[in-house]
């Protein structure tokens, strides 16, 4: 079948091209390449044979004229919590109109849509009641969060554009019919992750303690008891290959999808492994106050979408840290001549508000 990925010279995105490609797939791929990394990621696509069409997901114009495909992946989006504060139109033009204009194009062409989605769409109110108010200490709660968190209450103009996203599409599907999966994902790290604030704080934290580059504790008092779990990119193919391959017997559902309890880690634990695989230390700094966006906890319920595919995370936090780790000491010298220049008091990433230093 013909798929196209949005996004397809992003992380996830780039790693779902590649991976479908070697499966059999007659995959295409479309990107602007305004990503600092989209440009290394779409030779390995060309080397691939893998077609990327380079189209704004904002122009319609442009969209409506490709041709007809069996299934859109939709990754594309603009990613960063705080950047939707300090760019706000670009957020709601690339995630909220991308994803409009992409529902026309299935629309169009009767095709089906798999969107990947943010676990940034729940209530940082809600979210922050369940934990005590002081968070200096370890948080040790075993609570996980599943499709029926509370979503109405703010959660930052990026979690509303995906949330308004979800609904778009449900919408979609209630008056034209068209097939659908949401997968709400929490942190994926791994492979093809260069070390950018923007993409994750696993592979920023990797890439810090292997260039032994400072970095900050930020929020919460600045102790780094900040605490999410973290799925390993391959874990998520496995996901959407089951979920392309069963599309006709299980659809217009929403899942929450991400590495769950056994695959929890806060900052703190994380540096502590970063030392162990790299063996090497940097310098801390604390920032003790907390961006009004920044949550202390999250861990995914994966319990649905494991009863619906028999599916579970099968590589663990030291695993996901490992491959990080080679595939970041592989690409070392391309990644410092061509991005490491950029990398300075970046604002948050999806997930926690860091800073470098």
């Amino acid at each position: 079948m013909k798929i196209l990925v949005t996004g397809g010279c992003g992380f996830i995105g780039s790693n779902i091209c590649l991976k479908l490609k070697k499966d059999g797939q007659r995959i295409f791929s479309l990107d602007n390449l305004s990503g600092h990394n989209s440009r290394q990621n779409l030779k390995d696509l060309s080397k691939n044979k893998i077609k990327n069409y380079k189209i704004d997901i904002s122009n319609y114009n442009q969209i409506k004229k490709l041709q007809k495909f069996d299934i859109i992946i939709d990754c594309c989006a603009e990613a960063a919590v705080e950047t939707s504060r300090n760019n706000t139109d670009k957020v709601i033009m690339s995630n909220l109109f991308g994803t409009y204009n992409l529902l026309r194009k299935v629309k169009k062409d009767n095709s089906k849509l798999i969107f990947f989605s943010t676990s940034r769409v729940y209530s940082i109110s809600e979210i922050n009641k369940l934990i005590k108010k002081n968070q200096n200490t370890k948080i040790s709660i075993k609570k996980e969060i599943n499709e029926n968190f509370e979503t109405l209450k703010p959660k930052s103009l990026y979690g509303f554009s995906k949330h308004a996203s979800e609904m778009m599409i449900e919408e979609f599907a209630y008056a034209f019919n068209i097939k659908y999966i949401i997968n709400r994902c929490g942190v994926i790290s791994g492979p093809r992750q260069f070390g950018r604030q923007e993409q994750g704080f696993v592979s920023l934290w990797v890439w810090h303690h292997l260039i032994k580059k400072k970095l900050s504790y930020i929020g919460y008092g600045g102790t780094g008891h900040q605490v999410r779990d973290i799925l390993h990119v391959d874990d998520l193919l496995e996901l959407l290959k089951k979920q392309i391959k069963q599309f006709k017997k299980i659809n217009n559902k929403l899942f929450c999808v991400g590495g769950s309890y056994k695959n929890k880690i806060s900052l703190k634990e994380l540096t502590i492994l970063c030392k162990k695989i790299t063996n090497n230390k940097v310098n801390f700094t604390k920032i003790k106050k907390t961006s009004i966006y920044d949550i202390p906890y999250f861990i995914t319920d994966i319990s649905k979408v494991s009863k619906f595919y028999n599916w579970k995370p099968k590589k663990n936090i030291f695993n996901i840290v490992k491959d990080t780790y080679h595939w970041l000491l592989d690409n070392k010298d391309e990644f410092l001549k061509n991005t490491c220049k950029h990398i300075t008091n970046i604002s948050e990433p999806s997930s926690f508000y860091l800073k470098i230093k």
